[in-house]
């Protein structure tokens, strides 16, 4: 026979002790500052503002071309059989899907200069840590840290 016993409602073994979380909470709740001079602060967002005018030129470019494709397709498509038909939506497709890339990378970009004005850049949304500024240069609109981006890819 065996006998049953209750397990004690919390697991001791995994739980975290009620200092250290606290500490971790704590550490989370309080988001770092970017400690950035007024002449970095005002160099990031004259690139940021240059990298969105060059994204918006780049998107207005893309919906021209598409609407182009449009009006030929309406007119220019009498003749055409299941193969050329075909190859026009798989070209309009690839067209659309590029402008939507575009348009993504200038939400990530006005994000990124409204985190500037909160005083937020460079600061990671998950952990609350600077971000390192390699990772900036290479990736200005970054809002993760390396190691939550991380994380966040193997899911």
């Amino acid at each position: 026979m065996t006998s049953t016993k209750k397990k004690p409602s919390g697991d001791t073994a995994t739980a975290e002790p009620p200092a250290k979380k606290a500490a971790s909470t704590a550490k989370t709740a309080v988001k770092a500052k970017s400690k950035r001079s007024a002449k970095d602060t005002e160099e990031v967002r004259l690139a940021l503002e240059e990298r969105l005018a060059e994204l918006r030129a780049e998107h207005a470019e893309a919906i021209v071309g598409i609407s182009e494709m449009q009006k030929e397709r309406l007119s220019d498509s009498a003749g055409d059989d299941q193969v050329d038909s075909g190859s026009k939506t798989v070209e309009r497709e690839q067209e659309i899907s590029l402008a939507n890339s575009v348009r993504d990378r200038m939400v990530q970009v006005e994000r990124a200069l409204e985190r500037l004005e909160d005083g937020d850049y460079g600061v990671c949304e998950k952990c609350g840590t600077n971000i390192p500024a390699a990772r900036l240069a290479a990736f200005p609109s970054a809002t993760l840290c390396v190691d939550c981006k991380s994380v966040e890819e193997r899911r």
